[in-house]
């Protein structure tokens, strides 16, 4: 299964929001630096699907604000 997100990193407050359009918006208070942020964006993913850490891969947007996971089994 993969799943499109919007990386928010250094927010005051970690939390996971959905737009209107059903897209999630992940905030993680760790900065875009050496992966910090993906991981954390990873991690949040995780906890909110109810998903172990290494089930979570970052498909694409490793440099952008716009992700890709896949959740694997």
């Amino acid at each position: 299964m993969r799943i499109s997100v919007v990386a928010h990193p250094n927010a005051k407050k970690p939390r996971i929001e959905k737009d209107l359009l059903g897209s999630l918006h992940i905030y993680v208070n760790e900065p875009p630096l050496k992966g910090k942020a993906n991981r954390a964006v990873a991690e949040a993913l995780a906890e909110h699907l109810s998903r172990r850490k290494n089930e979570v891969y970052l498909i694409s947007g490793e440099r952008t604000k716009n992700k890709v996971f896949e959740i694997r089994d």
